[in-house]
């Protein structure tokens, strides 16, 4: 029989290993972190007009369902705009809807594998998708796809863009946690640098990015949703959930 002082210790490290997992519950290391979500409400944000509660906060957690009612842009964004930071931020895909989607498979060049005729070659798997707004055409996309989240897709399919450009905008690994489990990016921009850092593993390394704008709110993304007339899921819906969202401005 394990005496009480054993079950206590083993109940401490329990605790521990469970706080480890956690929220961080307060800006990551270190000075100059601005907070960018309270945790009780979008003070700081601009909810899309006409969202009617679809964007809102829960369980001190920024939570999307994917049904904004607006008529324009139906992301949310920041009421400021950053040029040079970084960016810490957990995301976490809540489920997937819609039924398995055929999502294509990248290559470490950026282009799509394809088989002897000349056809993408696809994967069968349930999807989901959002994404970290930065600049005007400039993303961290989250995603299900086999080359896991943090991939910058405008730049990767811009074909005017050098093959170095491309090939950079493409995850060098994937660092995705599976879904319901909770993610964190750290966004490095900087002049026309870009990195991305998924559960602290480098995904995109100092990409650059021809013709980015200097500076721009940051958002996070819409993506699929309810069909109207069918009442079906889009396999691509952005059920997300958002937290601990810091920025350290950068000179």
């Amino acid at each position: 029989m394990r005496s009480i002082a054993a079950v206590a210790f083993v109940n401490v490290c329990m605790i521990l290993a469970a706080a480890a997992t956690s929220a961080i519950a307060g800006p990551p290391p270190g000075e100059g972190w601005l907070s960018l979500f309270n945790g009780k409400d979008l003070t700081g944000w601009k909810v899309p007009e006409g969202d009617n509660g679809h964007w809102k906060v829960a369980d001190g957690v920024i939570d999307y369902d994917a049904q904004s009612e607006a008529k324009g842009s139906k992301d949310l964004w920041t009421e400021k705009s950053f040029s040079n930071f970084v960016l810490h931020i957990d995301w976490r895909i809540k489920e997937t809807k819609g039924g398995p989607a055929k999502v294509p498979i990248i290559l470490p060049d950026g282009s799509y594998k394809k088989d002897e005729n000349g056809r993408r070659v696809t994967v069968s798997r349930p999807n989901a998708d959002s994404g970290i707004l930065l600049r005007p055409k400039v993303q961290a996309n989250i995603w299900c796809w086999p080359v896991g989240s943090g991939e910058v897709w405008s730049y990767r399919l811009d074909s005017n863009m050098p093959p170095e450009v491309r090939a950079g905008a493409t995850p060098k690994v994937r660092a995705d946690n599976p879904v319901g489990q909770w993610n964190t990016f750290v966004i490095t921009m900087k002049g026309d640098r870009m990195t991305v850092v998924l559960n602290g593993k480098t995904v995109v390394d100092n990409l650059e990015l021809p013709g980015v704008a200097p500076s721009g709110p940051i958002g996070l993304q819409h993506h699929g949703g309810i069909n109207k007339k069918t009442g079906k899921w889009s396999t691509s819906s952005s059920l997300m959930q958002f937290r601990e969202i810091y920025i350290k401005e950068l000179k």
